[in-house]
Order: structure tokens, then C-alpha cells, then sequence
């Protein structure tokens, strides 16, 4: 039973990640935490967002932008190698609560991004790749604050599903490596992650069929909704 909550939630997770371009490991994170501890939880995701964002890649390939994909990754990728290592020297219970003000405190900055709507450049793009990257690294995800990033860079709709998703597998790719680099990823975590990541991916090619019919407004309540519950169940199982 446990088994197919996962499946079951990575699917759903999935077709969110697919629509909205952010959400997955909001949805997945706080079942994996509970069902096998923030430790073995984080190269579990890890492992699950690059197929995840595979899958996003495949069905946008057209519409990436490569250039703002390299710029963002210059410095995102070992921003995230350094926060997965630091990771590592966390004590559980710190892991579980940090990631939950994490996600409640997005809440309020998405909406203040939103309202001082501005331009990014490239070089925007790879000075805030560092900082992003090693909170990727650190608390799982940051699909929330990289939406607006890519979108005020002009990116929209597919050729913002497809490149942020790109950027994304470079990081994810960092943190896994860090992982087994220092001994964090089992032959056990890479089978549950790659179980979750078909999941995600199939989710990813469902949800490119109703993308174009999320409006903002339902959009931003929705990434809101999740922070908001994610946040919630991640402290509440730091204090159980």
C-alpha cells in the first residue's frame, strides 16, 4: 500500500510538474520524509527529478532555450554539489524543519517577485544560479523561485517547461553524483528513485495536453496551495 501511495502520488506529481512546470517534489517530498526520513528522503527526489524533467525536456525539446539553460547552469550546478554536501552534515530533525519554513517562506517572496515585475538578462540568469543552485542542493527544490526567474527572462509556456526543466536535470545530476560520491546513494535509493521517476515522467507527458489552459491567476494559487500544504505537513512531521 505503501508502495502505490508513492506511485500513485509521483503520477499526480508528475502531471502537476508537467502543467505548471513546478510542484513534484512539493507533492512528493513530504510522503517520502514520512515514509522513509529526510536522509534517505532527498537522493530519493534526487534521483526521481531527473527523469522527472526528462520527461519535461522530451515534450518541450523545440521551444528550450540553451543559452539561458547554460547561463543558469554555469553556476547553478556547483551551487547545488555544495548544497547537497552540506546536506549531509545536517542533523535529521533540522533537515525536515528547514525544509519546511522553506516552503512556507516562498509564499511571500513568489508575490513580491511578481509584483516588481522586471527583465532578467543572461548575466542575471548566472548570478543567481549560485545561490539557487546551493538551496536546490540544501532543501530539495526551488521550483517555486525558478519559475519566476526563467519567466521574467522573457520565457513563457513550453520554452519555459522545457528550459527550466533542462536546467534541472543539470542540477539534479550534481546533487546525485555528490551523493554517491560520499556514500549516500544505495543501490536501494536508485531503484526507488528511478520507480518515482517513471512515474514523474509519464505525469510530465500527460500534463503537456492541458498546459495551455491554466490561466495566471489559477497558476499562482496553485503554486501557493502547494508551498502552503507541503510546508505544513514537512513541520509537522518535524515536531511528531
Amino acid at each position: 500500500m505503501d508502495l502505490l501511495l508513492v506511485l500513485v502520488a509521483g503520477l499526480f506529481a508528475g502531471t502537476l510538474g508537467g502543467i505548471v512546470g513546478t510542484g513534484s517534489s512539493l507533492v512528493l517530498m513530504p510522503i517520502l520524509v514520512v515514509m522513509f526520513g529526510p536522509r534517505q528522503a532527498v537522493p530519493i527526489m534526487a534521483v526521481a527529478a531527473i527523469l522527472g524533467n526528462l520527461g519535461r525536456v522530451l515534450a518541450w525539446r523545440r521551444d528550450i532555450d540553451w543559452r539561458a539553460c547554460g547561463a543558469y547552469c554555469v553556476t547553478a550546478v556547483p551551487g547545488a554539489m555544495l548544497g547537497a554536501r552540506l546536506l549531509l552534515t545536517i542533523p535529521p530533525g533540522v533537515a525536515e524543519t528547514a525544509l519546511g519554513v522553506f516552503f512556507l517562506s516562498l509564499i511571500p517572496v513568489r508575490r513580491w517577485l511578481h509584483r516588481h515585475a522586471f527583465r532578467l538578462s543572461l548575466y542575471h540568469l548566472m548570478l543567481l544560479g549560485a545561490p539557487i543552485g546551493l538551496l536546490t542542493g540544501l532543501v530539495v527544490s526551488t521550483g517555486p523561485i525558478t519559475v519566476p526567474l526563467f519567466t521574467f527572462y522573457g520565457l513563457e509556456r513550453g520554452a519555459f517547461l522545457g528550459t527550466e526543466a533542462a536546467a534541472s536535470i543539470g542540477m539534479y545530476g550534481a546533487k546525485v553524483a555528490t551523493f554517491q560520491a560520499f556514500g549516500a546513494l544505495p543501490l536501494e535509493v536508485v531503484v526507488q528513485g528511478v520507480g518515482v521517476g517513471a512515474t514523474l515522467m509519464a505525469g510530465s507527458f500527460a500534463g503537456r495536453f492541458v498546459v495551455l489552459k491554466i490561466s495566471p491567476g489559477a497558476y499562482r494559487s496553485l503554486i501557493d496551495g502547494l508551498m502552503l500544504c507541503s510546508g505544513v505537513s514537512l513541520l509537522w512531521a518535524a515536531v511528531r
